[in-house]
């Protein structure tokens, strides 16, 4: 898992607020026959494989394209379900008083017809789709139709339609519906791998319900992990842009000017709600396996390495005494993991996975999600001072025995937001304890609400009771009825710092 730093929004420092940009989604349904997007687009004719444009910068191409493959999609939710502000998980007075600073008040959310406690009507969100098949399947975002009771899609003709919910996959934020119909208009699909930063794209959609809007940017950067997904195990690898996104984008079309499909258009960074510069999408090399598997299975099937990752840098280079500062460093390896059997060890850094370069912890676990158990994978990393080595490992299931923490069944480690793996020996002469337990992932929760702790952070003691296991932990932590102290080391810092949170 990669160690992010954690996005202070108390500070005032940081004016970003990364928003999803509208509403929550269902299970997933019937299994069906194993099919392939990529290639009912292909036999279904209209394909822009030969498509190319003339090298000067006309969007007309790609909007003619692309448009009439974004539906409009207005998902009906019971007034008793809360949501949040353009997030889409709870009303405007749930913000967090420094993001309430941000806005001054609720009259943009009230706009927008969000939930107040005197509601009673029903709540119609509106967002975006995209058409990946003649035959009416659509891909969208998750918090566009979750706990949604009925889903409608219009096309860009004015025909409109009841849409059925195929599967959900909250880990990518992405879902599967279906409308009945036939020859519809779709989108192929692009490589996201291949495009670079600096090249030109549009993005449709139907922001504010002004329906089939176009736009154009830059890809500004590639594999951005923002950490806004609340999922545990959620996978971020964003392609960032600064084509225009706003509310009613979410689920849209980020396509090339050939008019591929490249990303399906997610979340905006903004201070005030609206678009403020950057906004960010899905890349398609994701949406293709996941769209495939809700299709055949009703749910995403993943492989799984078993290595607790994070992103290297200069500092990390020099200790470990190798001549670059980017790729993925192995924190430790699982017993049982596909990776330990492949012969990957702690210290290591990946810098490919099958051939395509992995300068950070979000691209390697956009490369590996593509994947399914049973997959072989070839590793390239640095080992022993720039000793260069490739590795195969074929690829499992995620397995209950790997060493972190057992996060189904524990609602307290979910309630506290936290992923904890035991520290080895090497790390206990590194951070000079001799007990403790590594903090590899935040999510939303106690801890990051209300505290400044960050991943990589050693819990050794709580309430100065050591721990060293998971299991005393949390055993450390429910015997506590009201404030809790977190004690503990930083790699690289002599000093013991203290976190305090109630429970």
């Amino acid at each position: 898992m990669k160690l992010l730093e954690k996005i202070d929004l108390k500070s005032k420092m940081l004016y970003l607020f990364v928003a999803l940009l509208f509403f929550q989604g269902c299970q997933a349904q019937d299994k069906k026959e194993e099919k392939d997007i990529e290639e009912i687009q292909k036999n279904a004719g209209g394909y822009t494989d030969n498509v190319s444009y003339s090298g000067n910068v006309d969007f007309r191409m790609a909007a003619k394209i692309a448009t009439p493959g974004v539906v409009h999609i207005k998902s009906t939710f019971k007034p008793e379900t809360q949501r949040y502000g353009n997030e889409g998980n709870d009303n405007f007075y749930n913000l967090p008083d420094a993001l309430k600073e941000f806005f001054g008040d609720d009259s943009f959310f009230r706009q927008f017809k969000f939930r107040q406690e005197y509601d009673s009507e029903p709540i119609i969100g509106s967002g975006s789709g995209v058409i990946l098949t003649p035959d009416g399947y659509i891909v969208t975002n998750n918090h566009m139709i979750k706990e949604a009771y009925e889903i409608n899609v219009t096309l860009h003709d004015g025909r409109s339609y009841a849409a059925k919910l195929i599967g959900t996959d909250p880990q990518t934020d992405l879902a599967l519906i279906k409308i009945d119909e036939k020859k519809l208009a779709f989108i192929a699909f692009g490589d996201s791998d291949k495009i670079e930063v600096g090249e030109w794209v549009v993005a449709v959609g139907n922001p504010f319900n002004l329906a089939s809007t176009v736009t154009a940017g830059i890809v500004s950067a590639k594999a951005r992990n923002l950490n806004i997904l609340k999922d545990q195990g959620a996978i971020e690898s964003f392609i960032q842009t600064d084509a225009v996104v706003n509310l009613g984008n979410s689920g849209g079309a980020l396509v090339t000017l050939e008019g591929k499909l490249i990303g399906i258009n997610t979340a905006i960074a903004t201070p005030t709600g609206v678009y403020a510069g950057y906004a960010f999408a899905i890349p398609v090399d994701i949406v293709k396996k996941v769209s495939n598997d809700l299709m055949n299975y009703g749910t995403v099937s993943r492989g799984f390495l078993g290595i607790v990752i994070r992103d290297m840098d200069s500092k990390m280079a020099k200790e470990i005494n190798i001549d670059r500062a980017n790729g993925v460093y192995v924190d430790s390896v699982s017993a049982t993991g596909a990776a330990k059997e492949a012969g990957v060890r702690a210290k290591d850094v990946i810098i490919s996975i099958d051939d395509i370069e992995t300068m950070t912890t979000a691209k390697l676990q956009e490369i590996v999600m593509r994947k399914r158990p049973g997959d072989k994978v070839k590793i390239t990393l640095i080992r022993n001072s720039n000793e260069k080595k490739e590795l195969y490992a074929t690829l499992k299931k995620q397995e209950t025995s790997i060493k972190t923490v057992k996060t189904e069944s524990s609602s307290l480690l979910k309630d506290l937001g936290i992923q904890l793996v035991p520290i080895s020996k090497e790390e206990q002469k590194k951070y000079n304890i001799k007990n403790g337990l590594k903090v590899t992932k935040l999510f939303d929760g106690k801890l990051k609400r209300n505290t400044n702790i960050r991943e990589g952070f050693v819990i050794t003691a709580v309430n100065n009771r050591e721990v060293s296991t998971v299991d005393s932990f949390i055993a450390a932590v429910q015997k506590q009825q009201g404030g809790i102290m977190l004690e503990g080391k930083y790699a690289g810092d002599p000093t013991y710092y203290y976190y305090a949170f109630g429970m």
